[in-house]
């Protein structure tokens, strides 16, 4: 909707805005790091809001916790947007400068009623009315929003109904003001930025573009195909209908990681040949027929993208163990052994390679990366500061570039229902102890672990007539597995929460329905309709 496939603030401005807004994101546990800013905002005086269906240790610091049922973010934004029009509170100056749509987005947010709101979210309306009231009046405020948000069979929608209220009362664009998708892993932002999505080159440029083609395709010496590629979801189609029959895994556990698991694994073993490149011995690689062992980050060179945008410098602390290898290393000698002459460089080569092709991060030379602890994109030149904040441009008078529209979307439930069958909603999440799919982090011992667990209401531990601890099944349409009870107080009746980080005997993908995003391709992780048995 604005034109640029990244956050729009920098760090610094949530310590010093008026309100934050954390939607579908247990910050304190999913991003630590990020919730330290989130903090010192708090103690400079910003009011946080917490929308999500569990009382997180995130919505603890939360003045006020929007406990909404899951799949129902679009309705609770819609009526935030109509609550704000009917007040009064819109901000008429930045919506006729800068944007287009926003009739069509007042009628549709019509019905979207605080009593209607309420009835379909589990909110309050009196919580909905605060929200509104206070993210439209408030000088300056952040929007941030995570997993809750994208992990539904229409992500990408509740994502656009979020943008639709920073362009309602012109939080975007500028200090203190702004939307700020929280990163799943580190270096996320970096992988995209570097073109490693299916539409892709490096920077953000796309793939359809032939001018944009013909200058990757002049430097690198080869054509590139002049269409989008297959996102995960495609690519899973792709091989259950047997058209794509090998694959080429790097760093990325999808036996685990997938939604549907017993689906996805019986893709990978369908495959004629599959290659699984990473630093341990993962559930994929077990599959694998070729295993090529990666270095780490601590072992290796080169530069990741955090979420605000901003490119740092990674240095080799220790060298590889065993033959494990840099990953640009085993590429090169693939290459090589493939018949194609790729010059061995070094890893400021290569980047200076990516700054030629990608006007972005044109100014991010290495020796100012070292100096200046990172750089914001865009960075045009090597004069330029970087950028903190984007889409500062909405503001100029008068508008030079395109508007940023908005675009009306409405509420859709979760595809998994509920039903006398299955009458639990499963939803999943981080935890504080533990990192992706465990790969890393599940091979230590903790004695605050407790990935494995099932968690659940006070209510529902009662009619199941079990107490913490014991062991439950817990059943879906796809699958079933074993897991013990852990009580937690702040769950209503009705909602059950697991873990993401899999661990092998619980792995809660065996449950979660591969219904998907047809815009991101991403899955329907976070509505899981289940029951639970003694």
């Amino acid at each position: 909707m604005l034109g640029a496939g990244g956050g729009t603030s920098s760090y610094a401005e949530i310590e010093t805005t008026d309100v934050v807004v954390m939607w579908g994101s247990n910050a304190r546990e999913a991003h630590p790091i990020f919730f330290h800013h989130v903090l010192k905002g708090v103690h400079n005086g910003a009011r946080l809001f917490a929308v999500d269906p569990r009382r997180t240790s995130t919505a603890a610091w939360a003045d006020l916790w929007l406990g909404i049922d899951v799949g129902s973010d679009i309705a609770l934004a819609n009526a935030v947007g109509r609550h704000i029009i009917e007040q009064g509170l819109h901000h008429t100056e930045f919506i006729a400068a800068a944007t287009s749509g926003f009739d069509e987005y007042a009628a549709r947010v019509e019905p979207y009623t605080l009593a209607h709101a309420e009835r379909v979210t589990g909110v309050p309306s009196t919580a909905i009315a605060d929200l509104a009231e206070a993210y439209a009046t408030a000088g300056t405020a952040q929007l941030c929003w995570t997993l809750g948000i994208t992990e539904h069979h229409n992500g990408t929608e509740n994502v656009l109904a979020l943008i639709n209220l920073a362009l309602l009362t012109g939080h975007v664009g500028r200090w203190g003001s702004g939307l700020v998708p929280i990163r799943g892993q580190n270096n996320v932002q970096g992988g995209g930025d570097m073109g490693a999505l299916p539409n892709k080159l490096p920077g953000f440029q796309d793939v359809e573009d032939p001018g944009l083609r013909s200058k990757f395709e002049a430097t690198w010496g080869s054509s590139i195909p002049p269409r989008a590629g297959k996102h995960i979801s495609l690519m899973n189609e792709a091989m259950d209908e047997g058209e794509l029959r090998c694959l080429y895994v790097l760093g990325e556990n999808p036996m685990q990681s997938e939604a549907d698991g017993a689906a996805m694994a019986a893709r990978l073993e369908g495959l004629d040949f599959m290659v699984v490149q990473d630093i341990f011995l993962t559930r994929t690689a077990e599959l694998a027929d070729v295993v090529l062992p990666a270095a780490g980050w601590g072992e290796s060179e080169g530069t990741v993208t955090s979420s605000e945008r901003r490119v740092q410098r990674v240095r080799r602390a220790v060298e590889p163990p065993g033959q494990a290898r840099d990953d640009i290393a085993i590429l090169v000698d693939l290459a090589r052994a493939l018949g194609h002459e790729w010059p061995a460089m070094t890893v400021e080569a290569y980047w200076d390679e990516l700054r030629a092709l990608s006007p972005m991060h044109a100014g991010m030379a290495y020796h100012r990366l070292e100096a200046e602890g990172g750089l914001q994109w865009p960075c045009p030149d090597e004069t330029h500061p970087g950028t903190p904040f984007l889409h500062g441009r909405l503001w100029d008078r008068p508008m030079t570039t395109r508007r940023a529209p908005f675009t009306p979307v409405e509420h859709q439930p979760p595809v998994d229902e509920l039903d006398e069958d299955y009458p639990i909603r499963l939803t999943t999440g981080r935890r504080l102890d533990s990192y992706n799919t465990g790969v890393q982090s599940n091979r230590y011992s903790s004695p605050r672990r407790i990935n494995a667990s099932i968690d659940l209401s006070a209510h529902d531990v009662d009619s199941l007539g079990v107490r913490e601890g014991d062991m439950v099944r817990v059943v879906s349409r796809r699958g079933s597995l074993e897991a013990p009870v852990r009580l937690d107080p702040t769950l209503r009746p009705g909602l059950a929460f697991m873990a993401i980080h899999f661990p092998d005997d619980t792995d809660v993908n065996q449950l979660t329905i591969d219904a998907w995003d047809p815009k991101a391709g991403t899955a329907e992780f976070k509505a899981t309709a289940i029951r639970v048995e003694a």
